[in-house]
């Protein structure tokens, strides 16, 4: 388990950072932008929790979703096989993947279908969860472009993962507005 005695190294102040398997690399390698917009995404999941606490059908789907994201962190953090690295590295699973359309489906189930596109905002939690949401398909392009430098090395499952996470981020945000009633929606042309 992780245990942080220390909170700083020095070891960084080169400009580099330590993977999970020991290698270092630049604070600016790919790799390393992935995991920090996963955490970002993380935080802004945070901010977005302090409005749903309230909210039963949302807030423990929310608290699932970040300690997953820490496992997408971790193993964006693990290049390499398990052979290289001298361990068995946390890998998200299909089964996450599954958690997250389940609950997509369930929370959409409760919404009337859309008829325009929604603008983010309505009530703080919902505006909280877009940006999140926006945040992880920021994740989402840097794990592709990750996947391609790397010809197909990510987890499969992970970019799975990420590509559902905005999908639910989106329902729990129309979810967040009294179930898409408080919607604010785009009027194409409107203000031309």
């Amino acid at each position: 388990m992780v245990k942080l005695n220390k909170i700083y190294t020095r070891t960084g102040d080169d400009g580099t950072t330590g993977l999970a398997g020991g290698d270092r690399v630049s604070k600016t390698d790919l790799r390393v932008e992935a995991y920090g917009v996963v955490d970002e995404t993380n935080s802004f999941i945070g901010v977005a929790r302090l409005s749903t606490a309230d909210m039963p059908e949302l807030d423990p789907i929310l608290a699932a979703i970040q300690n997953a994201l820490f496992d997408l962190g971790a193993d964006l953090a693990s290049p390499g096989t398990p052979e290289e690295l001298g361990y068995e590295p946390l890998r998200v699973t299909q089964k996450q993947v599954d958690d997250l359309e389940h609950a997509i489906d369930a929370l959409n189930a409760g919404l009337q279908p859309l008829k325009s596109f929604v603008l983010p905002g309505g009530s703080p939690a919902s505006a909280a969860l877009h940006v999140a949401r926006t945040v992880s398909r920021r994740a989402e392009r840097l794990m592709v472009a990750l996947n391609q430098r790397e010809h197909g090395g990510i987890n499969p499952a992970a970019m799975r993962y990420i590509n559902r996470l905005s999908d639910l981020l989106f329902v729990a945000a129309r979810v967040a507005n009294d179930n898409g009633a408080s919607d604010v929606l785009w009027v194409p042309g409107k203000d031309r």
